[in-house]
C-alpha cells in the first residue's frame, strides 16, 4: 500500500479463483472455487473489501465417493454467494454431478448441503429471488462436458432451493459476440435485470453485461471492461457489491499462469443504466482495470490470511486443504500435541505418486515469491516410509526423508503430469538422494519471482544444502500451484510409520 487512503491491485496475490462477493451489514463475504481441494469453497471475510481473512469452508467434504480420491479438474467449480432472508446460500457447480447448494444462518457455522439438480456440464450457477417471491438460477455450460461454451440459460427454482421448477430456457447465445460466455452473476436494480459475465476466455477475455426488464429477456449486450492498455489480462469473472455509502465495486480475477487466478478490486458506477467498471484510460469509452484507487471503506480491519502454522490447535488451520475428501485417519493433531502427525499411507488404488494421493495436504501460496521452512521428524517402520514437503502442479517437486534398506536418506523427486483429459497421468523420478544419520531435519522451498523454485534441507536448522535442481513452477488442473506436506509409503506397502511436523514457517 502506498497510502492508508489508497489500495493497490491485486488485493490478493493468491489463487482464490472465480470469486463472488456480497455485503451483509458492514461485513463483506467472498467465496471461491477449489476443484479437487477439500474442504472446499473457502469463505473469506473483510471489513473494507481489501484486507481478507478465511473464516470457513462451505463444503467440508463432497457427498460422492469419487472425491475420496484426487479428482483433478472436477469438484467445486465457480460458485456464487447470496444472503436471503437471514440465510447464506452458496450455489456450487459440480461439473460431473449437478448443482450443489450449501446454506447456513451463520457465516462461521456449519453449511448444510443439498443437491438442487443432477446435471452434467452445468456450471457457474447464480440465484436471484425476485420481488414476487419467485426464484431463478442463471448458469453457463462447460464445453469439456457438453460441447457448449457460449450460452447462458435461466431456470425457475424452488424459493427454498430444493429443486428446479420447469425446464431451462436459453437467454443468451454469444457464439458471435461473446465466445466462451461463462461466470454469470445476476442482479436487479431499478427494474433492470443485470447479468455481469466474462467473455472471450480466461487469458484474453473481457467483462460483458446483459440487461433486460424481463427475467427471460430479451437481453441487450454491452462490453463494460477490458484489458485495454493495462497489464491486467482477462479481466475475468467476479461479483458486484455496494458499500453502505452507495458506491459500487467489482471484484474479479486475473489469470497469471502458474500461480493461478489472483484477485483485483475495481471501482464501478452506472452510466445510462449500464454498469461501467474500472477507469477509461485510453479514451475508447470502455473501462480498464485500475492499478491503484481510493480505499472503499475507511478504518477497515487489516485482516490477513494465515500461512505459517505451529500446530498448537487441535484443528487444522483454515489455510489447509487436502487433495481429496478429508480423512481423519490420515493425520492427528493430538497424538503429539503441538505437532501435525501425518501417517505414511499406501495408495489403495494405484502407484503411490503425489499427484494420485488423497492425503496430500496443500496450501495456496499468498505471494509470487516466498520461502517455506518446515521442521519434521520421520518415525519409520519399514522401507519406503517417507515424509516431506513440495509444490503440486503439472510439473511438481518434493523433498523429504526416506527410509531405505541401507538407512535414512534425503530424497528429492520430480514429477510430471501428462495431460490426458483432466485427471492426467503422472511420472516421477528421483533426482536427488543423500544418506544421513538424523531422522529429524529442516526442509525448505525457495520460490522466486521468475516462477522457479529450489528445494533444500538442513540437519541443524541453520545451514541448508540445496538439491542440485531448479524446478519450474507449473499450475495444476484449473488451479495454481500449491505448497504441500505429504507422508506416504512410497513402495506402497502397509506401514505404521508416520511423520511429525513441528511447524511450517512461510515468509
Amino acid at each position: 500500500m502506498n497510502d492508508k487512503k489508497m489500495y493497490t491491485n491485486p488485493i490478493l496475490y493468491a489463487d482464490y479463483s472465480d470469486p463472488d462477493v456480497i455485503r451483509v451489514g458492514e461485513d463483506y463475504y467472498m467465496i471461491a472455487s477449489s476443484f479437487t481441494y477439500l474442504p472446499g469453497v473457502p469463505l473469506l471475510h473483510s471489513r473494507d473489501l481489501v484486507h481478507w481473512e478465511i473464516i470457513n469452508h462451505c463444503v467440508k467434504k463432497l457427498p460422492f465417493g469419487k472425491y475420496d480420491r484426487p479428482s483433478h479438474g472436477s469438484g467445486t467449480w465457480a460458485p456464487s454467494l447470496r444472503f436471503h432472508e437471514g440465510v447464506f446460500y452458496a450455489f456450487i457447480p459440480l461439473v460431473d454431478e449437478g448443482i450443489l447448494v450449501a446454506r447456513s444462518e451463520l457465516p462461521y457455522g456449519e453449511f448444510r448441503l443439498n443437491m438442487l439438480c443432477e446435471s452434467v456440464g452445468w456450471i457457474d450457477p447464480c440465484p436471484i429471488w425476485d420481488d414476487d417471491g419467485k426464484a431463478y438460477m442463471v448458469f453457463a455450460y462447460a464445453e469439456s462436458r457438453c460441447g457448449i461454451k457460449h450460452r447462458l440459460s435461466m431456470v425457475e427454482i424452488a424459493p427454498d432451493c430444493s429443486g428446479l421448477l420447469g425446464e431451462p430456457r436459453v437467454i443468451f447465445d454469444g457464439e458471435l459476440v461473446a465466445p466462451t460466455t461463462e461466470g454469470p452473476k445476476i442482479y436487479k436494480k431499478d427494474d433492470w435485470y443485470y447479468i455481469l459475465m466474462p467473455s472471450g476466455g480466461v487469458e484474453r477475455g473481457w467483462q460483458s453485461c446483459l440487461r433486460s426488464k424481463s427475467i427471460y429477456g430479451p437481453y441487450e449486450y454491452k462490453v463494460v471492461m477490458h484489458q485495454g492498455n493495462t497489464r491486467v489480462n482477462g479481466p475475468h469473472q467476479g461479483g458486484w457489491v455496494t458499500t453502505p455509502d452507495g458506491r459500487d465495486w467489482f471484484i474479479h480475477f486475473q489469470d497469471v499462469g502458474a500461480l493461478g487466478r489472483i484477485t483485483h478490486l475495481q471501482p464501478m458506477c452506472f452510466v445510462n443504466d449500464w454498469p461501467f467498471i474500472g477507469q477509461d484510460q485510453n479514451g475508447d469509452g470502455i473501462g480498464e482495470p485500475v492499478e491503484e484507487w481510493k480505499m472503499p471503506v475507511k478504518g477497515g480491519t487489516p485482516f490477513s490470511i494465515a500461512q505459517s502454522d505451529d500446530f498448537s490447535s487441535e484443528q487444522l488451520g483454515l489455510q489447509w486443504q487436502w487433495q481429496a475428501n478429508p480423512d481423519e485417519s490420515n493425520y492427528s493433531l493430538t497424538e503429539h500435541p503441538g505437532h501435525l502427525r501425518l501417517y505414511c499411507r499406501k495408495n489403495e488404488k494405484r502407484e503411490n505418486l503425489l499427484w494420485y494421493a488423497p492425503n496430500v495436504l496443500t496450501q495456496i501460496p499468498q505471494k509470487n515469491a516466498l520461502q517455506m521452512t518446515v521442521k519434521m521428524r520421520l518415525e519409520s517402520r519399514m522401507t519406503g516410509d517417507f515424509g516431506g514437503i513440495g509444490i503440486v502442479g503439472h510439473d511438481y517437486g518434493y523433498i523429504g526423508l526416506y527410509q531405505s534398506e541401507e538407512g535414512m536418506q534425503i530424497r528429492g523427486y520430480q514429477g510430471t503430469v501428462i495431460k490426458e483429459k483432466y485427471e492426467g497421468q503422472a511420472r516421477e523420478t528421483c533426482i536427488y538422494q543423500k544418506t544421513i544419520i538424523q531422522k529429524e531435519v529442516w526442509l525448505r522451498i525457495c520460490l522466486k519471482e521468475d516462477q522457479t523454485y529450489r528445494l533444500s534441507y538442513s540437519t541443524d536448522g541453520e545451514h541448508f544444502d540445496e538439491a542440485d535442481h531448479t524446478f519450474p513452477l507449473n499450475k495444476a488442473t484449473w488451479t495454481g500451484a500449491k505448497l504441500c506436506l505429504w507422508a506416504c509409503a512410497r513402495e506402497n506397502e502397509e506401514t505404521d510409520g508416520y511423520c511429525d511436523y513441528s511447524y511450517v514457517d512461510i515468509r
